[in-house]
């Protein structure tokens, strides 16, 4: 099994290639860890492998809707974006930003 090493680091700030929306990464699988049925889900043309690092997302669209994104890396790319996010979870895991714009994890007080 030949497994991507991944593009993406905790904070980064990305938008799906396909759909509309953007977020930050706050958590990333070296390879899919999610349901098989969740991937049956998803039109066999568009399916991505399952050997490649999956993120999980703090995700809001256009509309300011916001939810949690699984996403293949094949579906990232960076974003540029500087408008700030609603997402009511983006304090809860981030100390603010770094010089780059990306986002900074919250350390562990134990």
């Amino acid at each position: 099994m030949d497994i991507k090493p991944a593009k993406f680091k905790l904070g980064e700030v990305v938008r799906h290639r396909k759909f509309d929306f953007r977020g930050i990464i706050f958590d990333v699988d070296p390879i899919f860890d999610n349901t098989d049925e969740w991937l049956d889900r998803i039109p066999e043309d568009r399916r991505p492998s399952k050997n490649q690092p999956f993120y999980h997302i703090l995700a809001e669209n256009e509309d300011k809707s916001v939810y949690i994104a699984y996403v293949s890396q094949q579906n990232l790319v960076e974003d540029s974006d500087k408008n700030p996010f609603t997402h009511p979870s983006v304090k809860l895991i981030f100390d603010g930003k770094d010089t780059d714009g990306n986002y900074i994890v919250k350390q562990s007080t134990n």
